[in-house]
């Protein structure tokens, strides 16, 4: 029987308030940044929401300008013709994948993997939520005001549609949708493409969520959300493990990861960021927006034991880390349980404290939080923590920067409904690159 196929990770794109760059993303994210203002694109003035991370001003048309003379005119092309008339997001997850192509060296000498043996798979669902509202009250005003494009626009597949059209990717292209872990189930799909079906490479698009007011407010009424006392404090809404916490902070931001086959990543001479180890999932028999320990604590254990990996081993966990009074002490304790005596040799930080929570696309972003970190030897502060929760006796970055070598991080993505899913990451060996 041959070697399982290993996964690398080959190139990444990032969108947040604060950040376009994966480098200018872990500069800020070093540095303690907040992402988080009041809502300007969204508006507010009748719903209790208020804070949230805001992308709805981002120039698109400047973004995909500065992309010229870095990508092949052909793609050039394709990308003005279908993000002139796509929708906030859809625009950003065609945006993200033609970024995160480039930053794997797609376009340049060192050429790309087979796009007929490249698949696309987007994270998230109701992506367009804004679009399809404002679309219901031109409707309401008159019929004929509406976009003549909503059919196909309103669909989550148009966002794997138009960026295989963009990249020419002939693969299978699909969208997954798992709540907050839909990031990490795409990951999964991702690397069963290339473990188990013959795939090459993969594109994974964590899609911007294009929030509408009723989105905002069914959030808040039902007291998932912050909107009691930071409304005119918004950096300081997002405060994982603090005692003040509230509620989470939703939040605009997507990204793209290029996973490629280990060994025709390094024919091609590609640069490998990381190598995903491992993805699982699993639910935990409740549709209820409650988090369950036993779930956590079950999926992570299995994790490590289907990839081999002791818990010892794991230097580092990027968690779920909401800022919710529930969720956040459910993690801590599902740890606690997970990696037993290790757990106080961990280091775990939440970077959601500094950009909110980007909902479906979260495990995406934070996984591109993991691989700059990790390649950095530092990790980014939660802050927020003015008094953290007795509880929470785990070491988790409270408010500093730290240094520290990672080998394994360990990826925690739950969402509502009891959706569970988890990562492993590896930082590779240089003498591996060679």
């Amino acid at each position: 029987m041959s070697e399982p196929r290993r996964v690398a990770i080959t190139g990444m794109a990032i969108h947040v308030p604060n950040a376009d760059t994966p480098q200018a993303f872990l500069n800020n994210l070093l540095e303690g940044r907040s992402a988080i203002t009041n809502w300007k694109s969204v508006d507010t003035g009748k719903i209790l929401a208020k804070v949230g991370a805001d992308l709805g001003d981002y120039d698109v048309k400047k973004a995909v300008k500065a992309l010229e003379g870095q990508i092949p005119d052909e793609v050039m092309d394709r990308l003005r013709k279908i993000i002139g008339r796509a929708p906030f997001s859809t625009a950003m997850s065609m945006l993200a994948a033609v970024r995160g192509c480039k930053d794997a060296g797609w376009y340049a000498g060192n050429g790309a993997p087979d796009l007929d043996l490249t698949a696309g798979i987007v994270a998230g669902h109701n992506l367009n939520a804004k679009y399809i509202y404002q679309n219901h009250l031109d409707f309401a005003d008159d019929p004929d005001f509406i976009d003549g494009l909503l059919s196909l626009h309103s669909l989550d597949t148009d966002h794997a549609g138009s960026v295989s059209e963009v990249l020419q990717t002939h693969g299978p292209i699909y969208t997954i949708g798992g709540a907050c872990a839909s990031g990490n189930h795409a990951l999964r799909a991702a690397v069963d493409e290339i473990k188990h079906h013959g795939m090459e490479a993969a594109v994974v698009v964590g899609a911007v969520l294009d929030v509408s007011m009723v989105d905002l407010h069914a959030m808040a009424l039902m007291g998932a959300i912050t909107h009691k006392s930071f409304n005119d404090d918004p950096e300081h809404a997002s405060r994982p493990f603090d005692t003040r916490r509230e509620g989470f902070v939703p939040a605009h931001g997507g990204g793209a990861l290029i996973l490629e086959d280990w060994d025709i990543a390094k024919r091609r001479g590609a640069k490998i960021l990381a190598e995903i180890v491992g993805v699982e999932a699993s639910a935990d028999g409740n549709h209820l927006p409650n988090p369950s320990e036993e779930g956590q604590y079950r999926l992570m254990t299995r994790l490590m034991k289907r990839t081999g990996i002791a818990p010892e081993q794991i230097d580092y966990v990027n968690a779920h880390a909401t800022s919710t009074p529930l969720g956040d002490l459910t993690e801590i304790r599902s740890i606690r349980r997970a990696f037993g005596s290790h757990a106080k040799n961990l280091k775990i930080n939440a970077t959601k404290s500094m950009l909110g929570h980007t909902c479906w696309a979260a495990p995406v972003v934070e996984t591109i939080a993991v691989v700059t970190q990790m390649n950095a030897g530092r990790l980014h502060p939660s802050i927020n923590v003015e008094n953290l929760d007795p509880e929470v006796d785990l070491d988790v970055c409270a408010n500093e920067a730290v240094d520290h070598e990672v080998q394994y991080c360990l990826k925690n993505s739950f969402g509502f409904g009891g959706i569970n899913a988890v990562s492993i990451l590896r930082k590779p060996d240089p003498s591996e690159l060679a």
